[in-house]
């Protein structure tokens, strides 16, 4: 309970501090809309369908992008955990990868993969990735030395040992890596709807800013935004409590 007030209360001064700097600076709706008219504007936006729309096409390119970003980067830091030859091979370009703005690279991979759906859950996955690999590489290995040898002298075989042992002791901080990557699969649907897409928040929030010039809707769309940041944030540290022991 002492969590939940703390948020609340929070809350509460956030949006005081946001109505006294409407109030203050007397800025029209355009430029800072108060809260009671982002309220007015959502009431709206979900009466007629409009963010049920949009957001609905956003959460399956986060769900999709995140859970194949995260399967693959699994797999890659494992690998790159195990092996340095592995890692010397594929460390160049992962970083080389990561080290290009994915916003430069969006429209490119956007005409390779067809524009639709596809397109975007690549782009989404491919932002997710790097934080999480590097999770997994490191987290196996701090695997400690003396229990794998003892599995390797028991007979366990290489399988065995990263399921058995590397793995389980790479959670804590392969959870690390998948907090981070879950935000970042919010920020990778939007960029990824920005190169190109009908429908989403993204486009969203561009209509409202470009189109429409209506700001209280675009303040809509960034809080659902940071709504479904923090519902995918809080679903990973709640698998992280089940898993890992402390």
């Amino acid at each position: 309970m002492t969590r939940i007030g703390g948020a609340l209360l929070s809350l509460v001064a956030f949006l005081a501090v946001w109505k006294l700097a409407t109030v203050v600076g007397g800025y029209p709706d355009y430029i800072l809309p108060p809260p009671e008219a982002v309220v007015e504007r959502g009431g709206r936006a979900i009466g007629s369908g409009l963010l049920w729309e949009h957001t609905a096409v956003t959460l399956l390119e986060i769900v999709l992008g995140f859970a194949v970003g995260a399967t693959a980067a699994v797999i890659t830091g494992t690998a790159l955990g195990k092996s340095i030859l592995v890692e010397r091979v594929l460390s160049p370009y992962i970083v080389a990868a990561q080290a290009v703005p994915i916003l430069a690279l969006a429209p490119l991979l956007d005409i390779w993969f067809g524009g639709g759906l596809l397109a975007r859950v690549v782009i989404c996955a491919l932002i997710v990735f790097f934080p999480i690999a590097i999770a997994t590489m490191v987290g196996i290995r701090s695997t400690d030395p003396l229990l794998a040898e003892m599995l390797r002298s028991l007979g366990a075989s290489g399988s065995q040992r990263t399921r058995l042992l590397e793995i389980p002791s790479a959670l804590p901080v392969l959870f690390g890596g998948l907090r981070v990557g879950v935000t970042l699969a919010v920020i990778g649907a939007v960029v990824a709807e920005w190169a190109g897409a009908g429908t989403g928040l993204g486009v969203l929030i561009n209509i409202a800013n470009q189109g429409l010039f209506d700001t209280p809707l675009m303040f809509v769309a960034l809080t659902t935004l940071a709504v479904i940041g923090l519902v995918f944030y809080g679903l990973v540290v709640a698998v992280e409590r089940r898993l890992v022991s402390r």
